[in-house]
């Protein structure tokens, strides 16, 4: 049986006895819709919004790149530390009370190995003469190089190795030999062992090239001559102007309080101690200051790149008046036009983030080996940087989602005529 076709204009039947009436059916928007219409307003100004994210990808990259050089760095830093101990500490001659420089015992070495603790001490004492290339060379210009007398057993305590060639034995610190440091030998030119040397008044033969010493760079810029030679041509008297001390790092407190009075129990006070890690200690702590400084600096771009965010969404509501009054019409809700307009501006966000972290992460990286350290990308540094991006997005594009959802359809449509 046919239906029966109702004539235009008459009213539609009452519902059955006891059936609900039917509600009508609210305007829904689905998590894949709102990332296509998220997309839209990239579509649609391709260029601002490809500046608006560069403008958000160098705050990131900025904040990520700190973060990826400062936590290279303080790595490295702690791996020379790991490495070189922070057992060490530097005893020197310090001044008398008048000003004058003061000098170490001859037996104050041996007086410091005494100590329970000490593992190991060796000394140097700065000789008076001069090192040149050869002979011709005015004896003034010393090129910054000092001869030293060193201990055999100085490089086991420094932790110190040769480059090329060999250190001082037995017999070559009794006849003219010399080893240099890595400056030294840069300054003079030579780069392998055999080469003679001019040093004080006759020829030496270099015999070997120092690595640089790392917890003792002022030994780096010396031409190391033995003992015996030290005292058979230039009148060298023992009395040593530093020594290097290796102790128990668990008594090194202890070990630094004494060694004054050990190595002068005359007058403690004219003896200078120094722990050469501390140097190592304060470069790390620095890191960390420059960290949190230019972390501030990238924070400012990315709050920066945030007021471009909302300036691109302010523009694109006033632009888009049209299409907004016509999904207002079409049953879109207040709710859907701001999620609308806060999903655009987290997609310029999210994009320029991962662009940010991309780009800072790879500068740093290549910062770090050329500067020969072991490249680290913290997890916060990536995390850290999508999720600053993020939300930068989500607080700058709420008041243009605000503006764009306060509108009438019709006062919207009657604006984009």
């Amino acid at each position: 049986m046919s239906a029966v076709a109702r004539p235009i204009g008459a009213q539609a039947p009452p519902p059955a006895a006891g059936a609900r009436p039917r509600k009508p059916r609210s305007s829904r928007l689905h998590p894949s819709d709102l990332v296509g219409l998220g997309a839209i307003g990239l579509r649609a100004s391709r260029v601002r919004a490809a500046l608006t994210m560069i403008g958000i990808a160098i705050g990131i990259a900025a904040m990520v790149g700190v973060l990826v050089i400062s936590e290279s760095s303080r790595s490295d830093l702690l791996s020379q530390l790991d490495r070189l101990g922070t057992n060490m500490l530097r005893v020197t001659a310090g001044q008398t009370l008048f000003g004058g420089s003061a000098e170490l015992s001859t037996d104050a070495r041996a007086m410091i190995e005494r100590v329970g603790p000490v593992e190991s001490a060796s000394s140097v004492a700065t000789v008076d003469a001069t090192v040149r290339r050869t002979d011709f060379i005015d004896e003034g210009r010393t090129g910054g190089i000092s001869v030293t007398a060193a201990d055999l057993d100085l490089l086991d305590t420094l932790r110190a190795e040769v480059g090329v060639g060999r250190w001082l034995d037995e017999a070559s610190a009794s006849v003219p030999t010399t080893v240099l440091g890595n400056t030294a030998a840069r300054r003079l030119g030579i780069t392998g062992t055999g080469v003679r040397v001019w040093l004080g008044d006759r020829w030496f033969t270099v015999i070997g090239i120092l690595e640089p010493v790392e917890l003792a760079g002022e030994l780096d810029s010396s031409a190391f001559v033995g003992i015996g030679v030290s005292e058979q041509l230039f009148e060298y008297e023992g009395s040593p102007s530093t020594i290097y001390v290796r102790s128990d790092v668990d008594y090194i407190e202890d070990v630094r309080a004494v060694m004054g009075r050990t190595a002068n129990p005359e007058d403690p006070s004219e003896v200078e101690v120094t722990r050469p890690s501390d140097v190592l200690e304060a470069k790390a702590a620095a890191a960390v200051a420059f960290t949190d400084l230019f972390l501030g600096l990238g924070a400012v771009a990315l709050i920066v790149g945030g007021f471009g965010i909302a300036n691109v969404m302010l523009m694109s509501v006033m632009e888009r008046r049209g299409e907004i009054g016509l999904r207002r019409a079409l049953g879109a809700t207040r709710r859907h036009i701001a999620l609308q307009f806060v999903s655009e501006a987290l997609a310029l966000a999210l994009v320029g983030g991962v662009l940010g972290v991309l780009l800072g992460a790879g500068l740093a990286v290549a910062y770090a080996l050329s500067q020969a350290w072991t490249p680290i990308i913290p997890a916060v540094a990536v995390g850290g940087g999508i999720a600053a991006a993020v939300a930068i997005g989500a607080v700058a594009g709420f008041y243009p989602a605000m503006r764009a959802a306060r509108l009438s359809p019709t006062d919207a449509l009657r604006g984009a005529e």
